[in-house]
Parts: C-alpha cells; sequence; structure tokens
C-alpha cells in the first residue's frame, strides 16, 4: 500500500473506537427491537429465553387496538399543544432577553440554567407534590386567590382536564430554557443595522421583530421546532410520574400505552411493535417537515 494510502486510513482507524461503541449502543438494539416485534416474545421469554417467531401478527393486532390509535390521536395533540407553548413562550423570553439590562439578563439566565439542569424525574415528582389535594402549594395559592374557589382537595391528576393542564405546564416549563437560550443566541447574531434601518422606514418594533427578526431567526426556530416535535411526542417520564396516564387512559400517550403493554402486561412483542410503529411516524414525520424545508430554500 502507498503511504499516501496509509494517511488516507488513518482517520478512519482512529474513528474506528468510536464507531463499534456507536454500533453496539444504536445500531444493535435497534436490530433487536425490529427483530422482537416478530415474536410473541414475553415474561416466560425473558426467564427461557423460549420465543416463536410470529411474522406481522404483533402488527395487525396492533392496527385492530383501538386503544392504540386514540394513544396515538393523544399524542399528537400532545405535542401539538406542547410544541405551540414552548416554542411560543420560548421565544418570548429570548426576545425579552435581549431588551433586558445585564445584571437582569444574568439574573434571568441563571434561573433558565436552574430550571434546564433539574431531572425531569426530580422536577416531575416535585411538580406533582404542588398540585397536590390538602397541602399542595399550587392548590392553596389559587383558593388564596378566591378566584376559582375553594381548590384545597382538588386531586389534579384525577380529573382529565386538569391533569392535562399540569402536565403541559410542567413539558413546557422544562423546555422553555432550551429555546429561549438557543433562540437568544441567535437572535444577538443579527446585525443591528437592519433594525436601524427598518426604524428609520418608521417601522414599529412589532413591525421590526416580525419583518427583521423573524426572518432572521427563521432556519433555527425551524430546527427547534423539529426538535421539539421529537421530544414531545416521545414524552414518558412526565405523564407516568404525574398522572400515569389517568385518568381512564386521559393522558396515556404512546410512550404510556408502549410501556404499559411491554412492562406492565408483559407483551413485550406487542411493546416492541409499537415502539416500531413510533419510530417510524416520527421518521416520516420529520422527513415530511425537513423536504418542505429544503423546497422553501431555508437552511438547517
Amino acid at each position: 500500500m502507498r503511504p499516501g494510502g496509509k494517511r488516507q486510513l488513518a482517520p478512519l482507524w482512529l474513528l474506528s473506537p468510536a464507531g463499534i461503541v456507536l454500533l453496539a449502543v444504536t445500531v444493535a438494539p435497534i436490530v433487536f427491537l425490529v427483530f422482537t416485534s416478530f415474536t410473541d416474545y414475553d415474561q416466560r421469554s425473558l426467564f427461557t429465553g423460549a420465543y416463536d417467531s410470529v411474522g406481522v401478527q404483533q402488527y395487525a393486532t396492533l392496527l385492530a387496538d383501538t386503544d392504540f390509535w386514540w394513544s396515538l390521536v393523544r399524542t399528537l395533540v400532545f405535542t401539538a399543544a406542547m410544541v405551540g407553548g414552548s416554542v411560543l413562550i420560548g421565544t418570548g423570553v429570548s426576545h425579552l432577553l435581549t431588551r433586558l439590562g445585564t445584571p437582569m439578563r444574568y439574573t434571568v439566565t441563571v434561573v433558565l440554567i436552574l430550571a434546564w439542569a433539574m431531572p425531569n424525574v426530580a422536577s416531575s415528582i416535585v411538580w406533582k407534590w404542588l398540585f397536590q389535594p390538602g397541602y399542595g402549594v399550587v392548590n392553596w395559592l389559587l383558593t388564596q386567590t378566591g378566584l376559582v374557589g375553594d381548590m384545597t382537595n382538588v386531586d389534579w391528576s384525577n380529573d382529565a382536564a386538569l391533569a392535562y393542564t399540569s402536565i403541559w405546564l410542567l413539558i413546557v416549563w422544562q423546555a422553555v430554557p432550551f429555546i429561549a437560550l438557543t433562540m437568544y443566541a441567535a437572535e444577538t447574531q443579527i446585525p443591528l443595522e437592519y433594525k436601524e434601518a427598518a426604524r428609520l422606514d418608521g417601522a414599529s418594533e412589532w413591525r421590526v421583530y416580525r419583518t427583521v427578526t423573524l426572518v432572521f431567526l427563521k432556519p433555527t426556530l425551524l430546527l427547534i421546532t423539529i426538535l421539539s416535535i421529537i421530544w414531545d411526542f416521545n414524552v414518558f417520564n412526565q405523564i407516568w410520574l404525574v398522572s400515569a396516564g389517568g385518568p381512564d387512559d386521559a393522558t396515556s400517550t404512546l410512550g404510556v400505552f408502549t410501556y404499559v403493554t411491554a412492562f406492565v402486561g408483559f407483551d413485550i412483542g406487542q411493546g416492541a411493535a409499537i415502539s416500531v410503529v413510533t419510530t417510524l411516524l416520527l421518521v416520516v414525520l420529520t422527513a415530511f417537515y425537513v423536504r418542505n424545508l429544503v423546497r422553501s430554500g431555508e437552511d438547517l
């Protein structure tokens, strides 16, 4: 082999350890997941290793299951509400940061980072305590305002609308810091002369933001939206810890449905099929979104 050929292979050799690890922790589990979805793998299989191939029976059963379709509908509604709320509020907070003085901006940034750094399991448990009947801080504050009557003994997790609201607030609260800081970083890169030119032409601040700022922020905003869709579509911890999918499956999304099927009912083959379908839905949704971006000439 020529010396030049060895030099060309050197980067591949250097990257090979990371590549092997990547294959082991990503590709191998995906292959096993797809394989399991074509079997009747269950609790017995965990101990004996015995299972039978059932072809596409798991997928046929899944597509005929009304609980799956209702979970999918709830997931789509949840995702739309959470993405819309978090992106809208996060974008507003990012613009607010550009209007604050340095001390206040640093203070708000630290608060955002602390909220973002908190593990979602810990924050979900604390969040549930805040909404607990009898001693929940939120119930006490709402009762003190007198606007909604006595909320002391109201259990948010046992009411469909209230459970949905509390979970929405939790997930949006956790998502806003990342979106706000990312959008703020992008907004600070906008050349000031464009905004000044718009103001000299008599544009209001809202018009400057809409016609100048948002135009520059569009690629970042679209990327944030894609990431938010993927993250919120797969939300599980917060929903399970706050309401466990209840009441009466009102907050049971695909993540909760998959967990209950695979690890509560121990129908692991069916759970694998749900996971494969969920992944395919996300791939199709993301591909459709990116395709539209490419058609519109946007760079990510």
